[in-house]
């Protein structure tokens, strides 16, 4: 027995210092249960009762090597899955939603320390995978299922942060279309549906009225549809799709936009020099070339042609319906070049249909993604007034993410079994847009984000490639390399 604590100096400091490591996260996770592991650790360096290397004694070259793979796949996995759980998570950019601060292609080193990581909801699933293996397989089990509970961190998110989220209204998700999300997908099916005996003027007049009849035709058309919208699944909030967009809006804020600008509390946001808006740019006849995008930093994918020209509109009459009328993206920088350019006959902000519905979707507020609210983004412990006219605002958040029951009966509200005008919120959430503003499916379209599904925040672009070029022709942008994530 003697002998197995007769170990050499460099084993007693090896165990001391993994001892204080792994003290010292058991003390910042708040789980003291996980202290029964510690003489596990004293196992694996001192007494090694447990034969923790015993494939070391193997002669047979061959199982030696063997073993030797397995033992390193597995301390890698179990390093990965715990860096990637508390520390870092890599993230690369899917959309143009925050172009041209971050861009498609931008992979993003994410710190899950800044705001503090979060206990896993999911503990059982596989690491660098997010919900699906690349074989199509799901890459978690759904159960055990543990309650939200973030670690402390570095800060809290701030205003003009930029965040990796998990998408809030990604629970319910039908496996081959995703974008657009399945409340929106059910409105859209079911505004379709309905509109053929209802005129869509009526309907959207009317929203609260034919909700009913919208939900239940929609989620019956995507149900009936398999073949097109895929098997609907359930995930849980950490392991939904991650987006990231620019925090404008923290708790307790009044958001309002008016004419594009946003007001925070009354005043003018921060300017950023990235915003950028959709134009329709109608030229004299001159094409717009290759040349003329890339030194623009327009995307292949951004380059659009106008579907759709507002009526009895003085602005847009001038446009020639004959030519083509580019849609593009551009900044206030962007937009001052192109106009001084003598070949650009027209150059027009870029109109709202009538018929693209923002949050919430069940409500008639007259908001557009040009002109919103004012509503104030919820805060913990804040209590609401509670309206019919109002609820269609937080019945997400009373329902989905504060899991309540909630019903309308006779006009009285009722959650939990109980009628109440009041509700008072057990987290905080936040507004969150891109920068690319009429290119972007953010809180305007499926309202705000609560804090247990905050990720964390980009630190900076470790690499970035350009989907547009080829490897010899500039796929890697070398100079996006190191560039700042953060803001």
């Amino acid at each position: 027995m003697n002998n197995r604590f007769n170990k050499g100096l460099k084993s007693w400091i090896k165990f001391g210092a993994w001892s204080i490591v792994y003290v010292l996260f058991i003390i910042w996770v708040g789980n003291f249960w996980w202290l029964l592991l510690l003489p596990f650790i004293f196992d694996l360096f001192i007494t090694k009762f447990i034969p923790w290397d015993f494939w070391k004694s193997i002669k047979n070259k061959t199982l030696y090597s063997i073993f030797s793979w397995i033992d390193s796949i597995v301390f890698a996995l179990i390093a990965v899955y715990f860096i990637n759980l508390y520390l870092f998570q890599n993230y690369k950019i899917p959309s143009s939603s925050l172009e041209k601060t971050l861009l498609v292609g931008d992979f993003l080193f994410v710190s899950k320390a800044s705001y503090g990581p979060r206990i896993p909801n999911t503990p059982l699933s596989a690491p660098l995978v997010q919900h699906t293996f690349p074989w199509g397989t799901k890459s978690y089990i759904d159960c055990p299922q543990w309650e939200y509970r973030r670690l402390k961190g570095l800060r809290s998110v701030r205003r003009g942060d930029i965040v990796v989220f998990n998408f809030p209204t990604g629970d319910t998700v039908p496996l081959r279309i995703n974008n657009p999300d399945y409340y929106t997908l059910v409105f859209n099916e079911g505004v379709q549906i309905l509109a053929r005996t209802i005129h869509p003027d009526t309907i959207f007049t009317h929203i609260a009225k034919y909700r009913g009849d919208i939900y239940a035709l929609g989620r019956r058309f995507l149900m009936e549809n398999k073949g097109v919208f895929g098997d609907i699944v359930w995930r849980p909030v950490d392991r939904r799709e991650n987006y990231v967009k620019r925090c404008v809006a923290i708790p307790g804020d009044t958001l309002q936009i008016i004419d594009r600008q946003n007001y925070i509390n009354g005043k003018k946001e921060e300017s950023y020099p990235n915003i950028q808006y959709n134009y329709y740019v109608q030229t004299d006849g001159t094409p717009l070339t290759e040349v003329f995008f890339d030194k623009l930093g327009i995307s292949k994918a951004d380059r659009q042609y106008t579907q759709y020209l507002p009526d009895n509109d003085s602005t847009y009459s001038k446009f020639d319906p004959t030519r083509k009328i580019w849609d593009l993206p551009l900044t206030a920088e962007m937009y001052g070049k192109i106009k001084a350019l003598p070949y650009i006959e027209r150059i027009a902000p870029k109109p709202t249909y009538k018929y693209d519905k923002v949050f919430p979707l069940y409500a008639n507020y007259g908001w557009d993604r040009d002109n919103f609210g004012p509503v104030v983004v919820p805060k913990k412990g804040a209590e609401v007034s509670l309206t019919i006219d109002n609820l269609p605002i937080y019945e997400h958040i009373i329902r989905n993410y504060e899991h309540n029951t909630l019903s309308v009966d006779g006009g009285n509200i009722v959650i939990n079994g109980k009628p109440t005008d009041r509700y008072t919120f057990k987290m905080d959430y936040y507004f969150m847009m891109g920068d690319n503003r009429h290119n972007s499916a953010d809180s305007r379209y499926w309202g705000f984000v609560p804090e247990d599904h905050i990720v964390g925040q980009p630190l900076f672009v470790w690499l970035s490639l350009d989907k547009d070029k080829g490897w010899f022709s500039g796929k890697i942008r070398f100079g996006r390399i190191g560039r700042s994530g953060k803001r």
